[in-house]
């Protein structure tokens, strides 16, 4: 095991599938010598070659359109959006290419070796171009798989599990971890599985539910709950395309209380999907109405980032409501 931030653990991921697969390709704006804007494809083109770690154009729906072009004849093409706020040039090739690939030729071709990488979400003081969570415009979208780790050690199974799919998959990561989470990782290969939520503490009185870097958040949230005599479950989501609902559902017909937290705008965002199926599978068994902790419905503020954000306070706020509802 390795100390390792969450770059590193990126780095290393695309390191050893590059090795063990001479058909992963990288590429995207500055991620060849310069190792792209966070470094975190550094020195894999002086190992690799340009040919398989290289520069493109700045050009998002070029970036989608070549990787799809590359995978529909047989490569695994890892590229990558600079920041998720830019990715909506390539919305069309992601939506109606990449997602419908495989269905259109009924199975006779596929583009499932695509992986798309990108750095999203806020609380880097970036301001509305460099802060945005756009996740739920994919999970909309049938054909496409959408992760999203919350550590280092989840960052690198998850992503050698996504570039092995047989799927198409996003990879959102939370950009203001990149070098503020650091914990223990195995240099050895390995993969978690995609789909599956993980319950990473045990409780009792509520369900408390996120992803990405929303899981800090909640874990505090749930430590002042905790000094209140409240027993929370916490479930990192992981894979949002598809989620894992039996998970979820089974943790809350147990504590009958779901509290969800996203740094995406309320409005629109993926706690509602979640929300409305927890209250059809589980409608009998809630003791209180399910709460959404979320981003504000307004483009995302740079002098009051820390307003809008879904904070551990706000979080244990809506904790407390919910239990002693």
């Amino acid at each position: 095991m390795a100390q390792m931030n969450m770059l590193q653990a990126i780095n290393n991921a695309l390191d050893l599938a590059m090795a063990r697969d001479e058909s992963v390709v990288c590429f995207g704006e500055d991620v060849g010598h310069f190792g792209g804007v966070f470094r975190a494809t550094s020195k894999l083109q002086d190992k690799y070659g340009k040919h398989r770690c290289f520069n493109t154009p700045l050009t998002e729906q070029g970036i989608v359109g070549f990787a799809n072009g590359m995978a529909a004849r047989g490569l695994k093409p890892v590229a990558e959006i600079q920041f998720a706020d830019y990715i909506y040039p390539a919305f069309d090739q992601l939506v109606n290419e990449t997602a419908k690939f495989r269905y259109r030729s009924g199975n006779q071709f596929d583009v499932g070796g695509l992986v798309l990488r990108t750095p999203y979400g806020g609380g880097i003081a970036g301001g509305h171009y460099h802060s945005q969570s756009p996740e739920a415009y994919f999970t909309h979208t049938p054909g496409l798989r959408l992760v999203v780790p919350r550590d280092p050690a989840q960052a690198k199974g998850l992503l050698l599990a996504a570039i092995s799919c047989p799927d198409p998959v996003l990879f959102f990561e939370p950009k203001r971890l990149y070098r503020a989470a650091v914990g223990e990782v195995d240099e050895d290969y390995y993969e978690l599985p995609l789909g599956q939520a993980e319950v990473v503490q045990e409780g009792s009185d509520v369900t408390v539910l996120a992803w990405g870097a929303q899981m800090e958040v909640v874990q505090k949230a749930a430590e002042l709950a905790g000094q209140q005599g409240i027993s929370c479950e916490l479930i990192d989501l992981r894979s949002l395309a598809p989620w894992d609902a039996e998970r979820v559902a089974e943790s809350v017909l147990k504590t009958g209380r779901l509290v969800i937290n996203h740094e995406a705008p309320l409005t629109g965002g993926f706690a509602g999907e979640i929300a409305a199926t927890i209250q059809q599978r589980c409608f009998l068994y809630l003791e209180s109405p399910i709460a959404r902790v979320c981003g504000l419905d307004t483009p995302y503020p740079l002098a009051l980032e820390k307003e809008y954000m879904a904070d551990h306070l706000k979080t244990f706020e809506a904790i407390v409501r919910t239990v002693n509802f």
